[in-house]
């Protein structure tokens, strides 16, 4: 693209004045964040310089076997960010939240590239890497806020919902308000960024793209697509991750397995 305008290393270490800025005023403050911003920018350039590198690899590749293993990859590491970030588990939590993002992330990914922009090569990574990482993205986030919800009113519930299935409930009428409640939680980051999109924030992608010297109506449609795939994919994803938790924690007997819960 002809306007596109490079950014050098130089450039870039300009940038640092910002995070300086925000050191500066937690020393001035003394509001204990130095050591986390320090941290966190130095890992957040080593991992996107990483990142960048190895996307310059994984477009070079042509084979599909491959770059389905970069997938699954992606996939894999999500997973586990989701859960680790759950203070309750059972033993198959980490199963569990792969095969539903897995499941979810590719189809929606797979249904977009192939049925909505008709990418040639299906599998060429130039689009479907970015597409699954951001879709991954946001099924992480609602997959891990809905998990937390339900395992956490589980145990906060827990003599309110064995009095219910006492009483003679199913297990699905003693966890139904949860269950909802807690997807309710992890779509709710989906809803509200869509709210406002456009009017306070603009799209990371939108503006990448703007900046790089698309046409700003081709760049809005673009990130719609993008949101609308990003929604699906996390409704998918937390559905799921809640179904399987649910049939985890309730046995056939419509009793509460409290042994499969422990704090992490």
């Amino acid at each position: 693209m002809d306007n596109y305008i490079s950014i050098s290393y130089g450039q870039l270490a300009l940038a640092t004045l910002f995070i300086i800025i925000n050191v500066c005023i937690s020393l001035a403050l003394r509001l204990g964040l130095t050591q986390s911003l320090v941290v966190a920018s130095l890992r957040m350039v080593v991992q996107l310089l990483l990142v960048g590198y190895a996307l310059q690899w994984v477009f070079t590749l042509r084979n599909p076997l491959l770059i389905l293993l970069v997938a699954v990859t992606m996939t894999t590491i999500a997973a586990s960010s989701s859960v680790n970030r759950t203070r309750r588990r059972f033993s198959s939590i980490y199963w569990n939240n792969f095969v539903c993002l897995l499941s979810a992330s590719f189809l929606v990914t797979g249904l977009t590239v192939n049925g909505i922009i008709h990418v040639e090569p299906w599998y060429d990574p130039q689009y479907l890497i970015p597409l699954l990482g951001m879709v991954l993205g946001n099924a992480l986030t609602g997959t891990s806020l809905a998990l937390d919800k339900f395992m956490e009113d589980l145990s906060s519930k827990r003599e309110q919902i064995e009095a219910l299935l006492t009483l003679g409930a199913t297990r699905w009428e003693a966890a139904h308000d949860t269950l909802k409640e807690a997807l309710r939680t992890g779509m709710i980051p989906t809803i509200n960024s869509m709210m406002v999109m456009g009017l306070v924030s603009l799209p990371g992608m939108m503006t990448g793209q703007i900046l790089a010297g698309a046409s700003p109506t081709d760049a809005v449609r673009y990130q719609i697509l993008i949101i609308f795939t990003q929604a699906s994919g996390t409704a998918l994803a937390t559905i799921g991750v809640l179904t399987l938790a649910f049939f985890a924690t309730f046995n056939r007997q419509h009793q509460l397995s409290g042994d499969l819960m422990r704090s992490s």
